[in-house]
């Protein structure tokens, strides 16, 4: 198409009934429809990426370019690939046994594509988590319905030309606003959602699908903890922990949320820290490498839990001076210990550059402190500890897990993303993602001939024969 449609004008349930229409004209698109629609997505991935930067870096105030290409960009494309080269055994039928007293028969399982997938997007990776989802809705041959934040409006506006370019609006629409259109995009008869929020957002998205038994995959977040053990050098501990924690200002969903560390080394830790955060920053909050809190409410929130925190008693370390720039909303890691139990930062998830310090006297301790909580979305462990990272494996419930780094477990194309419990329910990504849009429908076909007969009524000797022979 050469010129871009008008989007997000017609009322959802209009939107919604086209693509319906527009799906029961074609169920079952073909693999070469679909390897086109990964194309063309990938090629507007590549060519619009630099105004994609652009518009990030306008909507947060100052984005990192790099940010932007390793974790929106990067992570789509290199999934579209993965995508591709692996759709036509996905698409292909399974077959499956059908046992003795079935036969003769043949089993199959065919993944029929759901319909229409609606995408519900957060701010903190507008790009990833639009197109991230959008790529194995296409892959598993449903329509798209995208919701995208209000809080990134130069963004949307890249994206929304990017897919209207490339494809019609019964395949893959986009819809803004706020929360009363975010709240009525959740409400819709969609045949899946996907929401990527916080964890009481999510709950009002669930309720709300309920209402049409809408399936639901669920990414939210939680408070993710990272464990370091007493084996675990602090130097090797903070190189693996301050990438997952500076990435995007750590305004990312597996972020790590706390740390928990052997009591009375909660100085060095800091010191290493602030070691680690000059060599990769060395001009602080001017550096541009350095990301933006997205906007002044998110930094005035973490600012008044700052504050609450310090004037609670809590020790309060700032990676560089100045620590804060309230004009550009911009903030440095901080890191603190001795906070009183009942205080925000311990209670809710911080989405952003400050990082709580739990001191502990025994790894049992420590473990009993993760397990007593909501089950995050990422565990992290820092350890070279073979029998203590099977515990952590075995013993620890999370969405995800990473031995000695972090975030990193996403970008895993091959494996599943999910959360569990509060952090989330469902899968996506790769082949989980797949799965996730169809509907695994088992078929079993006969011929000519058929021993269903051997078990109609009127039963007698033949049938207690079967079960006496089945029933061992």
């Amino acid at each position: 198409m050469t010129q871009a449609p008008v989007w997000n004008t017609a009322p959802l349930d209009t939107l919604l009934e086209h693509q319906r229409q527009a799906f029961a004209a074609s169920p079952y698109p073909s693999l070469e429809h679909r390897l086109d629609a990964l194309a063309r997505l990938k090629e507007g991935l590549l060519s619009e990426g630099e105004r994609i930067e652009a518009a990030l870096n306008q909507d947060y105030g100052q984005r990192s370019a790099f940010d932007t290409r390793i974790s929106d960009l990067l992570p789509c494309v290199l999934q579209i690939n993965y995508t591709r080269h692996r759709l036509r055994r996905w698409m292909a039928p399974s077959r499956r046994h059908a046992g003795l007293l079935l036969a003769p028969a043949s089993v199959r399982v065919h993944h029929q594509p759901l319909g229409v997938v609606g995408i519900m997007v957060p701010w903190n990776f507008p790009v990833m988590l639009s197109i991230g989802p959008l790529i194995t809705a296409l892959a598993a041959g449903n329509r798209a319905m995208i919701k995208l934040s209000e809080f990134t409006p130069a963004t949307n506006a890249v994206l929304r030309q990017l897919l209207a370019e490339r494809f019609d609006e019964d395949e893959v629409a986009v819809v803004e606003g706020g929360p009363e259109v975010a709240a009525a995009f959740s409400a819709l008869p969609l045949d899946h959602l996907i929401f990527t929020g916080s964890t009481a957002v999510g709950r009002k998205v669930m309720a709300a699908a309920s209402q049409h038994l809408t399936p639901v995959t669920l990414e939210l977040g939680g408070k993710s903890p990272c464990l370091i053990a007493p084996d675990m050098p602090l130097d090797l501990a903070v190189e693996r922990i301050i990438y997952g924690k500076c990435l995007n200002a750590g305004q990312i969903c597996v972020a790590p949320d706390y740390l928990l560390l052997p009591r009375g080394q909660e100085e060095a830790l800091v010191e290493a820290f602030r070691r680690a955060f000059r060599r990769r920053y060395p001009e602080g909050l001017a550096s541009p490498d350095y990301t933006s809190v997205i906007n002044q409410a998110h930094y005035q929130r973490l600012t008044a839990w700052l504050e609450e925190a310090s004037a609670a008693g809590a020790e309060v370390a700032s990676m560089a001076e100045p620590g804060v720039d309230p004009d550009l909303h911009r903030m440095v890691p901080h890191l603190l210990w001795n906070l009183p139990e009942r205080c925000a930062l311990l209670e809710q998830e911080i989405f952003g550059p400050l990082l709580p310090i739990i001191p502990y006297d025994t790894l049992e301790q420590a473990l009993d402190y993760i397990r007593a909580r909501p089950r995050p979305l990422a565990c992290y462990l820092m350890s070279l500890d073979e029998k203590l990272t099977r515990r952590m494996v075995e013993e620890v419930h999370a969405g995800g897990m990473a031995i000695n780094e972090t975030v990193f477990h996403v970008a895993a194309d091959d494996a599943p993303f999910g959360g569990i419990g509060p952090s989330g329910m469902g899968h996506y990504h790769g082949h989980e993602g797949f799965l996730t849009f169809s509907k695994a429908k088992t078929v079993l076909r006969r011929g000519r001939f058929s021993t269903g007969g051997l078990v109609h009524p009127p039963y007698g000797w033949v049938q207690r024969l079967m079960l006496r022979f089945f029933m061992r």
